[in-house]
Formats: structure tokens, sequence, C-alpha cells
């Protein structure tokens, strides 16, 4: 591993309590859309952190990810709701994936990831959303599925892929998603600790392996930035209090073939700078990182005093 590349947490001052940061994304002009789970889902902060506006309310019933397109269209995946909404800028629906209330027959009970049995259509419990350079969208449904969806710009379905399962080229808990420019579709691959990466049509073209439970994916000049949640933070769906063993949950940074730059992160994961449960990354015009969260409620024990907030930046130097 390489330390060439080096980031700084810079603390922010957001002007009010973040505690469940599902999706983080960068436009065009360097603001920052939080996706997060309250009263107005969507939260813009400039550059500097200062807030400077919201929308989303009543729409977004399950916020689970977002992305920002090269147009600064935005994407949120709706988890609840099984479907995927394209918004304007300052949050007018352009466009709807899906049926809301409608869930596909994966063969899942009760949204156990763990007890889908086969792959099936759009969406049971979608995780996250991007575009290629194309303009098709690629959506990756996890918790109630096992499977990739390919949508053209006008929402029409193109194709589907994955089934669950261990084996190459199968999904168990497809949870982040990321596309590059030379079309390959990156999928963090949750449960079986893994990044798979596939062309447009569904075919494998390789697999990282040794991630621990990669939960986003960000790809940026020549980077990919992966959120992991670590083997310390969940079982069964269950927020627990972060130990000091590893694997914790942390940020790690690849070049394009797979070979790891840098990472973030160590065993004090409730502590400003580590992670507790890093659910979502992006990265901004600046080259720096932000990381959302999802971390309130800690269910094991009290929730640490000390708890940082649940978005974070990290300035590259």
């Amino acid at each position: 591993m390489s330390s060439e590349t080096i980031f700084k947490f810079e603390p922010q001052d957001y002007g009010m309590v973040l505690n469940n940061v599902a999706g983080v994304a960068v436009n065009s002009q360097g603001n920052l859309y939080a996706l997060v789970r309250g009263e107005v889902p969507v939260l813009i902060f400039n550059s500097d952190g200062h807030y400077v506006g919201g929308w989303g309310k009543g729409l977004i019933g399950g916020p689970h990810g977002i992305f920002i397109d090269s147009d600064d269209f935005v994407y949120c995946v709706d988890s609840k709701q099984n479907i995927v909404m394209k918004f304007s800028p300052d949050g007018q629906l352009l466009l709807t994936l899906g049926t809301a209330g409608e869930s596909s027959d994966s063969g899942c009970i009760g949204g156990d990831f763990k007890t889908v049995t086969q792959g099936a259509g759009p969406f049971n419990k979608p995780t996250n959303a991007a575009t290629s350079p194309s303009g098709d969208i690629f959506v990756s449904d996890g918790y109630g599925n096992a499977r990739v969806h390919r949508f053209s710009a006008d929402g029409t379905l193109i194709k589907s892929w994955g089934e669950p399962g261990y084996e190459p080229g199968q999904l168990h808990l497809p949870h982040g998603i990321a596309v590059d420019q030379n079309n390959l579709v990156y999928v963090a691959d949750r449960e079986n600790d893994r990044i798979q990466i596939f062309d447009t049509d569904g075919n494998l073209k390789a697999i990282w392996d040794n991630l621990y439970r990669p939960t986003d994916i960000c790809i940026k000049d020549g980077s990919v930035y992966v959120s992991e949640v670590g083997h310390r933070m969940y079982i069964d769906n269950v927020l627990f209090k972060p130990s000091s063993n590893p694997p914790w949950s942390q940020i790690r940074v690849f070049d394009m073939a797979g070979v790891e730059k840098t990472r973030i992160g160590g065993p004090e994961g409730w502590k400003a700078g580590n992670f507790f449960a890093a659910h979502s990354i992006c990265v901004d015009l600046e080259g720096s990182i932000y990381v959302g969260e999802v971390i309130w409620p800690a269910h094991e024990i009290s929730t640490p005093e000390d708890l940082h907030p649940a978005l974070q930046k990290f300035r590259r130097l």
C-alpha cells in the first residue's frame, strides 16, 4: 500500500444536528447534497459547509442512496418505497423508476437479504444508483434482491443481472454502484466482502477481494474511493457500538487497477476522524472526501457522548 495520497480530517459546522446521513454527492458547482433520514431528506451545503437549502419533504420515505450526474440531475434511492427518483437540482421530480409500494418477487422475507432465493426485476429494497457516460442509469437492488438493473435515460429497463450467492458474478447484498469512463460497472458486493466489476451488459470483468463489507463507491480522477462498514458495526442489521478489533469501518482509496493507495480510519470509530458505520462517500471538486454515516441509535449500549456527527470531511493535502 502506498501512502502517496494523504487526507486530513477537517471539522465542519453544518449548523444543525446530523445523525443519519445515508448518502452524499457533490454537483458541478461544488455543493454537497446530503441524503438524510429526517423531515427534509435532501440537505444542500456549499463548499464551506454552510447550509444553502433543502427539499424532498414527503417524497422520499426510505432514503438510502444519492447520485448526481454530469448535468447536475439528482437521483435518490428510496429503499422503503422501492423506487428511484430523478430530480432537478432544485428538487423538481422528473422521473420515477419502479412503482411505489410494489416489490419484485425475489423470495425475500421481511426485507432480510439473507432470505433472497432468486434474482428478480426492479425493485426490492434498492440501495444505490449511478449513470454511465452515455446516460444509462444503473441501480443496485440489494436488501431484498441480488441484482443490478440497467435503464435507458428515459427509464426503460434494458437489462438486469445477478443471482444470490457467493460465486463470481453472484451477489450478496449489492449495496453501492459506480460507473467509470470506460463503461465498467463497479458493484459493492457487501456481504461477499468484495467489489465486482462488470461491463454494461453484465459480463464479469474483474473482482477485487479483501474488502470489509463495502457500502459505497465513488470514482474520481483516476481513483476509486470505497466506504467500508467493517465487521464490528452491524449484526443482522442491528447497529452496535464498535470495538477496537479489526476490521473496523474505514475508507480505502484504490487506483483503477485495484491497488490500494491509502486508507482512513482507526479503531476508535466513535471519535472524529474515524468511522462508526461508513455508509456513503463522495469527492468534491478539490479532491476532498465526504463520508456519510448511519450511526443512530446504537442498540448495544448507550451511545458514546463524544460520538462524531454523521457527516465528515477529509481534505486532500
